[in-house]
């Protein structure tokens, strides 16, 4: 990833889905993150339309997209796909990306919400968005943003 990643003004971050994008905004000194929406997957005319106006009216400076690495920090299928929506998202907004280990993220976000006494179907509407917050909080106070994903030892 390039050094020419912004280090300030607000991010949006990405967690990558078939079915559902959940997204995450950071405040501008890029300090904390907070769950923004989930926006169901469509036509890619009307995701662009939808992003755009999100970059917009946020005045985004940057993307993080979710990367769903394996345990052993190699990429998978997966991975592949959240690239090319990362690549996509970023021509289409001509926005920076940078992608983020996003390992654990949706268990994280789903004990949260357990703790948080959520009935199992505001769960489902909110897991993606706060995946995205959990995994663009973790690149917000990593000390090196630049690194790659590593192997995690069981």
């Amino acid at each position: 990833m390039s050094q020419d990643f912004p280090s300030e003004g607000a991010l949006l971050g990405i967690d990558f889905g078939t079915k559902r994008v959940g997204i995450a905004i950071s405040t501008p000194d890029q300090s904390i993150s907070s769950p923004l929406e989930t926006l169901q997957r469509s036509q890619p005319a009307q995701e662009s339309k939808s992003f755009c106006k999100i970059c917009k009216e946020y005045r985004i400076k940057g993307l993080v997209v979710g990367l769903p690495v394996h345990m052993s920090g190699d990429e998978g299928e997966k991975a592949k796909m959240a690239r090319q929506f990362g690549d996509w998202l970023s021509s289409i907004s001509e926005l920076p990306v940078i992608y983020w280990d996003e390992r654990f993220t949706t268990s994280l976000a789903q004990h949260h919400l357990r703790e948080f006494g959520m009935s199992k179907s505001k769960q489902k509407s909110r897991l993606d968005m706060l995946a995205a917050q959990v995994m663009l909080q973790s690149f917000l106070d990593a000390p090196d943003r630049f690194a790659a994903p590593s192997a995690i030892d069981n």
